[in-house]
């Protein structure tokens, strides 16, 4: 039984006093996860298996400094993210305006995304700022789509509910990286140019993306009510101070925030994987393009896989426990990476790697979504994006600059990516999600 099973006992309707809030629909369910389907083909074929490779090898020429341009891109990105997050989840609290903020971002990233498909050898410039605009959406509408959870699900189903939109996520990206996989190596039949085939996948991204994110702009309902100002402040004040707020720890939400800083560093690990994966594939290794499509289509697969069991055992096992797991499961895949020439031991390692990759992620969002204080929904899951893009700077730039001043030894750079896991477990190690159910005011049942 999944949590959009009309018969589930797991899902709540999260109520105010007057007026009361609209029940959730068994479609609503549906239409959240299908925004984690609609924005996966942006980040799998863009972030890391169709443009990434293509904009070192041919927009930069194969460059020394490609790879580590491509990285830091990314990091401009996700530092604008860092830095907007908490204050627009804080604001979308207060004036009840989440959807607002997914329909803005949402048309960016589309629109940028098409404009990708005009860029080609020399266009360093344009690439770079298309995906820093694109990303930074892309981002942005993560942030807010993670913060509807709370409003759709009770505590004990939000594992399965964000493993299972982790899954559908995983599932969306896979079906247009097949697409474009199919319209790449289908080129030369057409009398067309590969590297022209390649442009034409971000057309089909666009469009995708486009089409799948209409039942959650459409269906998904905001929840939240306008919130009032205190006399004499404006909104974003009023906003900075709750950030602030959290960020210092007023709350006393403790095991919230050393969550956050465990986040901090393994998504770094987990970012920097997503960045490079096709680099790391054709560069170290020797993949072509179409051999590298191939290899991140089984891995969506394997990480669908694991966001979907993880999911479904995190309600019942742990979080904590489950999360640990998946991270000594990276340590193992990042060992074989570095160890191995063998294509058959590549692909033990990349599906190691996907399977503890959907588990990660998803037992990450659901467990910020557990430690969330009530009617703070937005500005928690703000601080997530924080750290998930905070991460996000952290690790793929480390990963470009040890492999530029490595002399492009890519290996040795996706060594280095383990030393974040390795922290992040110690700090897992000192949370206490009982203790944090408890301090965010929401008595802890009896076992």
């Amino acid at each position: 039984m999944t949590p959009s099973s009309p018969r589930s006992d797991r899902l709540r309707v999260r109520r105010s006093h007057a007026p009361p809030t609209p029940a959730v629909q068994k479609r609503e369910l549906w239409a959240w996860m299908m925004f984690d389907f609609a924005n996966s083909g942006y980040t799998t074929v863009v972030i890391t298996a169709v443009f990434s490779a293509y904009f070192v090898a041919t927009v930069a020429g194969d460059a020394e400094w490609a790879t580590f341009a491509w990285t830091a891109a990314l990091s401009v990105s996700y530092l604008l993210i860092l830095l907007t997050a908490p204050l627009l989840g804080a604001w979308a609290d207060i004036s009840a305006g989440k959807r607002r903020v997914l329909w803005a971002t949402t048309v960016i990233c589309v629109v940028g995304t098409a404009a990708l498909a005009w860029t080609g050898p020399g266009t360093v410039v344009l690439a770079l700022a298309l995906i820093v605009l694109t990303n930074t959406a892309f981002g942005t509408g993560e942030n807010v789509i993670a913060a509807f959870l709370p409003e759709l699900a009770r505590e004990e189903a939000m594992g399965r509910l964000s493993g299972f939109g982790w899954a559908v996520g995983y599932l969306g990206g896979l079906l247009v990286l097949a697409i474009c996989l199919w319209w790449i190596t289908g080129a030369e039949a057409r009398g067309v140019a590969t590297a022209d085939a390649v442009q034409q996948t971000l057309l089909i991204t666009a469009v995708a993306f486009a089409v799948a994110a209409l039942p959650t702009l459409l269906l998904l309902r905001e929840r939240s009510r306008p919130q009032p100002l205190p006399p004499g402040q404006r909104l974003f004040s009023t906003a900075f101070a709750r950030v602030r707020a959290s960020l210092d720890g007023s709350a006393g939400l403790l095991d919230l925030r050393r969550l956050l800083l465990c986040i901090v560093f393994y998504q770094a690990g987990v970012a920097t994987v997503i960045a490079i994966a096709a680099i790391f594939t054709q560069q170290a290794l020797g993949f072509t393009t179409a051999e590298s499509i191939q290899l991140i289509l089984v891995v969506n697969i394997t990480a669908a896989l694991g966001a979907f069991l993880f999911g479904w055992l995190q309600d019942r096992f742990g979080h904590r426990a489950l999360l640990g797991l998946s991270l000594c499961g990276w340590l193992l895949a990042i060992g074989l990476f570095w160890y191995s020439d063998s294509r058959s031991i590549v692909w033990l390692a990349a599906n190691i790697a996907g399977l503890c990759m959907g588990a990660s992620q998803s037992i990450g969002r659901a467990m910020v979504g557990v430690l969330c204080p009530p009617d703070r929904e937005a500005e928690i899951f703000g601080l997530w994006g924080l750290a998930v893009k905070l991460a996000s700077i952290l690790g793929p730039l480390s990963y470009g600059a040890v492999s530029w001043m490595s002399g492009d030894d890519h290996r040795l750079a996706m060594l280095a990516t383990a030393v974040f896991f390795v922290v992040g477990l110690v700090i897992l190690a000192g949370i206490d999600v009982e203790r944090g159910r408890a301090a965010r005011g929401v008595a802890v049942a009896p076992t």
